[in-house]
């Protein structure tokens, strides 16, 4: 893949943060705002986001634990989990918002998106905060990758005013069926609203780093997010 990637810095009322910034190969395109797991913009992350410049977009994916640690990077083995509960457990999820809005406002700016969209994309704790983004009106579409805790925040549902695609496995551990079940009964006749369930598919079926990484359910769900993308944006 022939990207250019760099580390950028935004700055905030509560200091300054750095993200990862991946542009395709002409340089322009519409815009992709990337959310982390629990795990950080870690090398999977950084991954993602050289994928999709491939694909034809600007994507930055903002470091949102900046506040315990720059540029934290986790692995996915024992140690590295730990650590990254912690950290999800210590996050501030309105200052997250926060910094995502001002990821936002910083790509919109940017010479290499001038007149174009955005959407915001998500993974586990990236896919919830995707659909906080998508509630909060700061994109244009919204993509959440297995976002735990969605089914708690159906209470926003009716504030969300762009289109959103969400992923989620069947064989998800950490998201209950009967979880998904209530998101896709509370946006039941909502055109806007996709959802794709992928069978035999574990928590973190994209993450080619992880064990649960499923290739097909991975190529699937890419492939939808493309076209979604392509139509929305």
């Amino acid at each position: 893949m022939e990207t250019n990637s760099q580390w950028i810095d935004i700055t905030t009322e509560d200091g300054t943060f750095g993200a990862y910034l991946s542009l395709p190969r002409g340089g322009k395109g519409p815009g992709i705002v990337l959310l982390q797991e629990i795990f950080g913009v870690n090398q999977h992350i950084r991954n993602v986001a050289d994928q999709y410049a491939a694909d034809g977009y600007v994507v930055i994916a903002p470091d949102l634990f900046w506040r315990d640690g720059a540029r934290i990077e986790l692995t996915y083995d024992e140690a590295g989990w730990k650590r990254a509960v912690e950290l999800m457990n210590s996050l501030d999820f309105d200052k997250a918002q926060t910094d995502i809005a001002a990821t936002v406002k910083a790509l919109r700016a940017h010479e290499s998106t001038a007149g174009q969209k955005i959407a915001s994309i998500g993974y586990c704790m990236g896919g919830l905060l995707s659909y906080r983004t998508a509630a909060d009106g700061l994109v244009d579409t919204a993509v959440a990758y297995y976002g735990g805790g969605i089914q708690n925040g159906l209470d926003r549902a009716d504030e969300i005013k762009v289109p959103v695609l969400m992923h989620f496995g069947s064989a998800d551990s950490h998201i209950p069926n009967e979880a998904v079940k209530a998101i896709a009964e509370r946006f039941e006749g909502v055109e806007s609203v996709e959802i794709h369930v992928y069978q035999g598919a574990e928590h973190g079926f994209n993450c080619n780093h992880r064990d649960s990484y499923n290739q097909r359910a991975a190529a699937e769900a890419h492939g939808h997010t493309l076209v979604f993308l392509s139509e929305q944006l």
